[in-house]
């Protein structure tokens, strides 16, 4: 980099009651480049962006823009001199149009001291915002009808009302498809033209490889070290984030068992919201079989079907051969098979409730007694499976939701194993977690597979299907188009039979 940085961070740090969140962290930010800043859960991203957004004060070290230093007295002080955070989770106005959306809280009058609204300025103003992105949506329409690609452009265009200089992005893309992540890297790349600097945050790390100019990692709140644009691949990114060369980073030693009864069978299954033409497939006992599809194929409403959540029209569910009937999650549950939902944290956690409450929650008739939950056996569980996967919390009793996204997937996975599952379906299991935990995620996995369990797994991503699957079964618009077995696995099969083609 020729030019002089436009944002210069100089040994910051923070703490909260009992972790260092951030020791001495230093970076340098340039106008017009992508600065990814990556690292596992905990390792300090969230509290360096928030320092630079103006929602945590710095304990010591300094921030400079412009060459000055500069501390940011409030989210209203770092948005007045160009610095916007786009968080994962958007904060839009759902039951408002996307001009209100633009200009909340700075809106436009005319009147004089009547103060009235101009809509028809803001609907001006908003349609060369919006063009600006590409974004071909009407001013007037409500946020709560777009996609969620068209509301992540709604966030950028707000910042860019504000003269943003420095747009730092949180997981753009978790919630988008592919189709929506292409169209937001096409804005980052114009953005970049116009000198605009963005710091991207992602766990996505091909991501990462093809749209950063530079990377700095993180780990355990220190700088870890940085990659030039020419030094930025997978291998060279994992080795910096967790400290080491992850040799087996996709573990599977197990080994699919031959041609025997199915643990699980599903026969001619027709259900609510899904296709017209029946699915049916199987899954082994020690096998991995990988549910792949684009998004909206329909294996989310799938796995609620199999699950009680959605109410099935007609066919059988057959477990070890024996017939299972499943209206309700408690009956799934008792039979044997359990789900690991997509978003945890809306449907896998009570997030305010403590580790041991939440892995005692669905083994409750284990662990009562007249109707009184013993509390011992509920602690003597909690610890247990803590232990066994490797929980990093400081305690059962700690509130679920301040632990990292990795260790939150655990508990959801140590609350289900405690009963030891005969059918183990997991929904995007590795979806907002950090390389490190994704490994550990992938060795359990081949774990409950050697032990015999039957494993369902859902995902997103081809890199994880391709090498966790023993066999693929590929949906198209919520039809099964097709399976692949290990022999003929690979990325232009699986997007061939997910985008409609027919099975060779």
């Amino acid at each position: 980099m020729t030019a002089s940085p436009l944002l210069q961070v100089r040994e910051i740090s923070k703490h909260f009651p009992g972790v260092q969140a951030l020791d001495r962290v230093s970076l340098d930010l340039y106008p017009g480049e992508v600065l990814a800043v990556v690292g596992e859960n905990g390792a300090g991203k969230s509290t360096l962006m928030k320092i630079l957004a103006g929602l945590f004060p710095p304990e010591a070290g300094q921030v400079l823009l412009d060459g000055q230093p500069c501390r940011f007295a409030s989210v209203a002080d770092a948005l007045r001199r160009g610095i916007s955070l786009i968080h994962q989770e958007l904060n839009l106005a759902e039951n408002l149009s996307v001009a209100a959306n633009l200009f909340l809280g700075r809106e436009p009058l005319w009147g004089g001291p009547l103060g009235l609204l101009d809509r028809r300025r803001m609907d001006r103003d908003a349609r060369v915002y919006l063009a600006r992105l590409g974004l071909d949506c009407d001013p007037g329409t409500r946020v709560s009808e777009l996609t969620p690609g068209q509301r992540q452009m709604v966030e950028i265009a707000r910042a860019l009302t504000l003269r943003t200089r420095i747009l730092i992005m949180d997981e753009p893309t978790s919630s988008l498809t592919q189709a929506e992540t292409e169209r937001l890297f096409a804005v980052v790349e114009r953005l970049k033209g116009e000198g605009v600097a963005l710091v991207y945050i992602s766990h996505r790390l091909a991501e990462v490889e093809r749209i950063a100019d530079r990377v700095v990692v993180l780990r355990d709140g220190r700088n870890a070290g940085e990659l030039p644009r020419a030094e930025i691949n997978h291998a060279n990114l994992v080795r910096l984030m967790v400290g080491r060369d992850l040799q087996q980073f996709f573990k599977k030693e197990h080994v699919p068992p031959p041609a025997s009864v199915p643990r699980l069978e599903v026969r001619d299954l027709r259900y609510a919201g899904g296709p017209a033409r029946p699915v049916s497939f199987a899954v082994h006992g020690g096998e991995i079989v990988g549910l792949a599809g684009l998004v909206g194929a329909g294996r989310t409403e799938l796995a609620e079907a199999l699950f009680g959540v959605r109410r099935v029209v007609a066919g059988e569910v057959r477990l070890d051969g024996q017939p299972l009937r499943i209206r309700h999650p408690r009956q799934a549950v008792a039979g044997g098979l359990v789900l690991v939902p997509e978003d945890r944290r809306y449907f896998g956690l009570i997030l305010g409730d403590s580790v041991q409450h939440n892995v005692g929650l669905p083994n409750l008739d284990h662990l009562s007694f007249l109707r009184m939950v013993a509390a011992h056996r509920e602690a003597a569980l909690a610890q247990e499976m803590c232990r066994a996967l490797a929980v990093k919390t400081p305690g059962i009793g700690q509130t679920v939701g301040l632990l990292s996204g990795g260790n939150q997937q655990k508990v959801v996975l140590a609350k289900w194993l405690a009963r030891r599952p005969r059918v183990l379906i997991l929904d995007e299991p590795t979806r907002g977690i950090d390389v490190g935990a994704k490994s550990e995620i992938y060795a359990l996995m081949d774990r409950l597979a050697r032990d015999g369990v039957a494993i369902l797994m859902i995902s997103s991503d081809l890199e994880e299907v391709l090498n966790m699957s023993d066999r693929v079964l590929v949906l198209h618009e919520g039809r099964l188009a097709g399976e692949l077995p290990r022999t003929r696995l690979s990325e232009q099969a699986v997007m061939h039979l997910a985008t409609g083609g027919s099975p060779s």
